[in-house]
C-alpha cells in the first residue's frame, strides 16, 4: 500500500464502527475524517461517495458501504485477518447473516438510540465531536434544531416507529441467541468473522460497549428509559456475546 487510506465517517455511526473495526483488525493504516450528521454530505460526495458513511478511499477504489469495505479487505489482505470463511458454504452463510444484521438490525438500533438521544443536546454533541473540525462543529451546534428535525424525518423517528424498531431488535437478539445454544463461541464456524463483527457493531447502540472505536455516552449520563433498555439487552445471551466480542476482539 503506497498511501494511507481515508475513512470518512459520522463518528458514532455503528456502520462506520463496523468498517473501522475491520480496518483495525486487518491492520490497515488509515486516517479517519469525522463529520457531523447531514454536514457529512459534502465530504462524502467530494470523495466520490453517494450520501452515506462510511466511505473508504483507497489507492485504487472508493468504497461507500461497510460490507463493500469488508469484502475489499478480505480480497486484498489475504495474509491478515479474513472477514469471511475460506469454505464456500460457510462464506455464504456468513454473508447471509451479515446481510440480516445490516438490514434488520442496524437501522433499528440506530432509530432506538436516536429516539432517546436527539433531545439530549450535550450527549448528542459529544458523540459527534471526535475528529470533527471546529468550524463544522460550530455549524452543527447552530443548526442543531434543524438537524434534529431532518434526522427525525429522514429516519422516521417517532414513538411508534421506535417501539416497532425495539421489537425488531429483540427478534434479532433472539435469533442470535438460538445460534449460540450449546456454548458456541462464534456465529459461523470456529473463528471470528464478519458475522460476529457486524452483529456486535450494529448492536452497539443498545449496548454502549466499552472499546467502541469512537465516543459513546456514559451509562450514567443517558436518560433513564434508555438506560433500562441497555440493561435489558446487556442481560440477554446475544448482548453478552456482543460485549464479549468487544472485550476480547476489539
Amino acid at each position: 500500500m503506497s498511501t494511507e487510506y481515508r475513512l470518512i465517517t459520522i463518528p458514532p455511526s455503528h456502520y462506520c464502527e463496523k468498517a473501522r473495526w475491520a480496518l483495525d483488525r486487518v491492520g490497515v493504516s488509515y486516517r479517519e475524517e469525522g463529520h457531523p450528521p447531514l454536514l457529512h454530505l459534502r465530504a462524502v460526495k467530494a470523495a466520490g461517495g453517494v450520501s452515506s458513511t462510511p466511505v473508504l478511499v483507497t489507492d485504487d477504489d472508493v468504497l461507500s458501504d461497510s460490507t463493500d469495505i469488508l469484502q475489499y479487505l478480505d480480497a486484498k489482505y489475504t495474509d491478515a485477518w479474513r472477514p469471511y470463511p475460506m469454505d464456500s458454504d460457510l462464506r455464504v452463510e456468513c454473508e447471509e447473516l451479515e446481510d440480516v444484521f445490516d438490514t434488520r438490525l442496524g437501522p433499528h438500533t440506530r432509530r432506538v438510540a436516536y429516539f432517546h438521544l436527539l433531545p439530549q443536546r450535550k450527549l448528542l454533541t459529544e458523540a459527534v465531536s471526535p475528529g470533527v473540525g471546529r468550524g463544522e462543529l460550530v455549524t452543527f451546534k447552530i443548526l442543531l434544531p434543524v438537524v434534529r428535525w431532518l434526522m427525525r424525518r429522514s429516519m422516521n423517528i417517532t414513538p411508534v416507529s421506535a417501539q416497532r424498531s425495539l421489537d425488531r431488535v429483540r427478534t434479532v437478539f433472539e435469533m442470535v441467541a438460538e445460534r449460540l445454544v450449546g456454548g458456541r463461541r462464534f456465529l459461523i464456524g470456529d473463528r471470528f468473522t464478519a458475522a460476529d463483527l457486524t452483529f456486535a457493531a450494529l448492536a452497539a447502540p443498545v449496548l454502549l460497549p466499552r472499546n467502541y472505536g469512537s465516543v459513546l455516552p456514559a451509562l450514567d449520563a443517558v436518560p433513564a428509559e434508555y438506560l433500562a433498555l441497555i440493561e435489558e439487552f446487556r442481560s440477554l445471551p446475544a448482548g453478552a456475546f456482543a460485549l464479549r466480542m468487544y472485550r476480547d476482539l476489539r
